[in-house]
């Protein structure tokens, strides 16, 4: 008897152990970017990511550009200004990777939207996200997405077994907008992937807040930044040196906190729970009057001649005004006579649209939606349900930030985070 109580204790031990070490051993992670598109933010990312990689496992960079012409030449890039780097920062402390290694790692994901099915071919992105999804390790796989999620969902459509050993905290809002069709893949056929989609809070790391006490994005880079090495030298390159970084928040929330606990306190913000995503259809004809929610799936909708199952011409557009240009997207046949598009408004807004086509019955329709500053609204019945792993910004108004919502939970650590940051600059002298 006492040699099985023994035996007991001595397993019980061991797995406390493991437990423990799981809790301080450094997160596992796979950056997807959409670097070198039209918004820099994700080189400034990139080079914190790299002045911080000694606190994580990094297992892949895939480069994800949903928009723009972002690809693994620009990873491959900052990782050449983080090798000159390097051997100052190795004076102060270990576990920097190679740069030979974190080459390895890089890999070139899809380029563009994916189809309205949300899914299309795989890629050596995608690929590689299943690979190091699939490695035995007694943690998860930490996708951290700063681009579209096309990878993703491809990931997840050849290899559904990953579900359970990933944990993704997006940066949707406008990413949600160019990823609509993969978006829509995902929440349908994996309702209970754990997931966190930041739609907003994220924008109060770098908001114009005029709280005297919070260090201003505009003037870091000349108090802390300037003069300091290859990387800092390239800082200057994006926003002229204006610290943005809209993406890094994906990082601070495995820096401080606890990452198993979205509702609670951390540097990249707190969270809560989300049971359904809204999900609107609107008969392309008549468009709709009622108020949608900010970052919801818009499914418009149409009947129309019949045409071969795979048209190899875009049998419609939707075209919307964004800063004085158009913007143009792309319509679906789906068969049997009927035609639709997704669409996601990224901020509160009068959105009007127009259809246009060489179809007559689909041609020239216009309308406009009233968009609201509130995630995720009003329920509709189409919506899409969750599971209890799914989270996104918190909805108190008392968290707001302005307009952004739940951007108080990330703005209270601006000052942490880039007071912590300056430290690394200093080593770069």
């Amino acid at each position: 008897m006492k040699k099985v109580v023994y035996f007991f204790v001595l397993m019980c031990s061991i797995l406390d152990f493991k437990a423990q070490k799981s809790i301080t051993e450094k997160p596992r992670i796979l950056i997807s970017t959409d670097i070198g598109g039209t918004d820099p933010d994700d080189n400034q990312s990139m080079i914190h990511l790299l002045m911080y990689s000694d606190k994580f496992n990094i297992e892949g960079l895939v480069s994800s550009p949903s928009f723009g012409n972002g690809s693994k030449e620009e990873i491959l890039k900052m990782i050449d200004l983080y090798e000159k780097d390097l051997p100052k920062l190795k004076k102060h402390g270990s576990g920097f990777p190679n740069p030979k290694y974190l080459r390895s790692i890089s890999k070139q994901g899809l380029r563009g939207n994916a189809p309205f099915e949300g899914f299309s071919k795989s890629t050596e992105g995608s690929e590689w996200i299943v690979k190091s999804a699939r490695k035995t390790s007694i943690q998860p796989l930490w996708v951290l997405v700063w681009g579209g999620l096309e990878d993703l969902a491809q990931a997840l459509h050849d290899a559904p077994d990953i579900k359970n050993n990933i944990k993704v905290y997006w940066i949707g809002g406008p990413n949600k907008k160019w990823s609509a069709n993969s978006y829509a893949y995902i929440v349908k056929n994996f309702p209970d992937l754990w997931f966190i989609e930041v739609n907003s809070t994220y924008y109060s790391f770098f908001s114009k807040n005029e709280n005297p006490n919070i260090l201003k994005s505009s003037e870091y880079y000349d108090q802390y930044i300037k003069g300091y090495g290859a990387m800092g030298k390239d800082f200057r390159n994006y926003y002229n040196g204006e610290v943005k970084m809209g993406d890094s928040p994906t990082l601070f929330y495995l820096m401080h906190g606890n990452p198993n606990d979205p509702t609670g306190e951390s540097w990249g913000g707190s969270f809560e729970k989300i049971k359904r995503s809204p999900y609107v259809i609107v008969n392309g004809t008549q468009g709709i009057s009622e108020n949608i929610a900010f970052c919801s799936l818009i499914e418009f909708r149409f009947t129309g001649p019949l045409l071969k199952e795979n048209p190899d011409f875009t049998p419609f557009y939707m075209e919307t005004m964004h800063k004085k240009e158009v913007q143009k997207w792309a319509g679906s046949y789906l068969g049997n006579g009927n035609y639709a598009l997704r669409y996601i408004p990224k901020a509160a807004e009068i959105l009007n649209y127009k259809f246009v086509s060489d179809i007559p019955e689909l041609n020239n329709h216009s309308g406009k939606l009233n968009v609201v500053n509130l995630w995720p609204g009003k329920e509709n019945p189409t919506d899409y349900l969750l599971g209890n792993t799914w989270f996104t910004d918190q909805s108190d108004p008392n968290l707001f930030d302005g307009k952004y919502q739940g951007g108080k939970t990330i703005l209270k650590w601006k000052n942490d985070i880039l007071l912590d940051w300056a430290k690394r600059w200093e080593w770069l002298k």
